[in-house]
């Protein structure tokens, strides 16, 4: 029997080596009083500057923790999480693989306790939602955009593809990146 057992665990050894691999990363939605949006400029890229506070979810991490993380690594604060708001999947797109983008809703202590890393963050900026396209790359705005929605009106989280609902009845409330302003 120790024998089979064993050759059952191989076999499923092989079988999960044989999946494919997803990414996944964590970002946040940080608002202002006022509602604008924080964006953070990225030290380390060159093609898409400015992107959405967070990163990449380590291995044997959860999305909720690589969030926490990342806002600590990258804003020097402690982030309070509010709740999911969207799940992006985004297709690969070489050299990337396809990955998994949860955004939660994340509140943090006044931006005067910010203290940036300079080896991943060279600043950041409250953005209007309405002006978020100038900033981010199109899907990644997209994504932004219907948390907002969702952190506006309510009704999520929210199943997006490549930053597009996907699923006529889990858009959110205000409609898909309707932002307040």
């Amino acid at each position: 029997m120790a024998m089979e057992r064993s050759a059952r665990e191989r076999d499923d050894e092989r079988f999960f080596a044989s999946l494919p691999a997803t990414r996944g990363a964590a970002g946040a939605l940080i608002r202002s009083p006022e509602g604008d949006v924080l964006l953070v400029r990225r030290a380390y890229e060159s093609d898409a500057l400015w992107g959405i506070p967070g990163g990449i979810v380590e291995a044997e991490e959860s999305p909720l923790s690589a969030c926490r993380r990342e806002i600590a690594e990258e804003l020097g604060v402690t982030a309070t999480v509010r709740g999911p708001l969207v799940v992006d999947w985004v297709p690969a797109r070489y050299p990337r693989t396809a990955a998994l983008q949860w955004l939660f809703r994340v509140e943090v202590p006044s931006e005067d306790r910010f203290s940036l890393q300079p080896e991943e963050l060279s600043g950041w900026e409250w953005v209007r939602p309405g002006r978020i396209p100038e900033y981010l790359p199109e899907g990644t705005a997209r994504r932004m955009l219907t948390a907002v929605a969702v952190d506006d009106h309510g009704g999520g989280p929210v199943y997006l593809e490549d930053g597009r609902t996907v699923l006529p009845d889990h858009r959110p409330a205000g409609g898909e990146g309707s932002p307040r302003g």
